[in-house]
């Protein structure tokens, strides 16, 4: 099977309430994008003008007001905040309300999001193993009707989870690096990364590990989806375009700038220092149609096939019938639906 072509809205719920991200949604299906994702934080990235709209209720809420639209999380964390068992059960219902039509992208986490909630937060291999035990213990309570599972991190008893959709909800993993990247290719429904950064890493490193887990696994890329979320700011003002990146300067901070930081307002404070064109750095800035294209296309060649375009600016209504106008039939027309 050849998974096709996807072209997908970023819902920015760091940025915006809930009933306003609702809104986009719809109109984001109403000018031809295929899907819909959204990240469940519990904090934004930036104090000032931030958001945080529990995923979970705001995804009943898209399935009820949309009818095409694919919708997921980009990405949940099933390990601190959530118990898995939580999490199957939640996407059991959507998944049985909605068949076909949800996905659960998942991660190992962010300090920002779980130790304002008095929980510990380990190393990253810890973080990483509790991921791969929640996918396995979500899937267990997915497909079997009586659960008792012992594992590393988590356990339930005689567990049942009662509604759930015929077809499994698919589960993506989200990775920056090549440990849980290579996990994706050989367990996942599909693989979720952020376009923004040096060319080598995806060429070099990301794609490497997702094959050689593919390999593993026995699969091929036409068993996984390739999902990248690109960062685009696009307007016909150049000079809006660059300065609509501002509130996402956070994206830009190194990892070893923003390790460890849990409060929101400290992470303003070091994205406020960072120059304007760095805080672009992450993005495809653009007033160009055509250079904006060309500069897509050139994650489509390394072999993604689902991108979740998000724009950082305050107007999306204006971005989302931008694209829809200029940019969306035009990626169809080169790749198809």
């Amino acid at each position: 099977m050849t998974i096709p072509f996807r072209f997908g809205y970023k819902a920015s719920s760091e940025q915006f309430g809930p009933r306003e991200l609702l809104d986009y949604a719809i109109l984001a299906e109403e000018v031809g994008f295929d899907s819909v994702f959204l990240s469940d934080h519990l904090q934004p990235w930036m104090h000032e003008g931030g958001h945080a709209p529990a995923a979970l209720p705001w995804l009943g809420a898209a399935a009820e007001r949309t009818s095409r639209v694919l919708l997921g999380t980009s990405v949940l964390t099933p390990t601190f905040r959530y118990h898995p068992g939580v999490v199957a059960q939640a996407f059991g219902t959507l998944g049985a309300m909605h068949p076909g039509r949800m996905i659960l992208g998942v991660g190992t986490g962010e300090a920002l999001n779980e130790v304002t909630l008095g929980l510990d937060w380990p190393e990253s291999p810890e973080r990483f193993q509790r991921m791969k035990e929640a996918i396995t213990l979500i899937r267990r309570l997915w497909t079997d009707d009586r659960v008792t599972f012992d594992g590393t991190y988590y356990s339930v008893r005689n567990a049942t989870i009662y509604d759930r959709p015929d077809e499994l909800v698919p589960i993506y993993i989200g990775a920056s690096g090549p440990a849980a990247t290579r996990l994706a290719g050989r367990i996942a429904d599909g693989y979720i990364t952020t376009s923004g950064k040096a060319p080598e890493l995806y060429r070099e490193k990301l794609l490497p590990a997702f094959d050689e887990g593919l390999a593993k696994a026995g699969r091929d890329r036409s068993d996984v989806d390739t999902l990248l979320e690109v960062k685009v700011s696009f307007r016909h003002d150049r000079a809006q375009a660059l300065e609509n990146t501002r509130f996402w300067a956070p994206l830009a901070l190194s990892p070893e700038e923003k390790m460890g930081v849990d409060d929101p307002l400290e992470m303003q404070r070091l994205a406020e220092q960072l120059p304007t064109e760095r805080a672009a750095s992450r993005f495809i800035v653009s007033d160009d149609v055509d250079e904006h294209l060309a500069a897509i296309r050139t994650w489509i060649d390394l072999g993604f096939r689902h991108l979740v375009f998000h724009d950082p600016g305050h107007d999306q209504e204006t971005f989302l019938r931008l694209y829809g106008e200029e940019v969306l039939p035009r990626l169809r027309a080169e790749y198809g639906a």
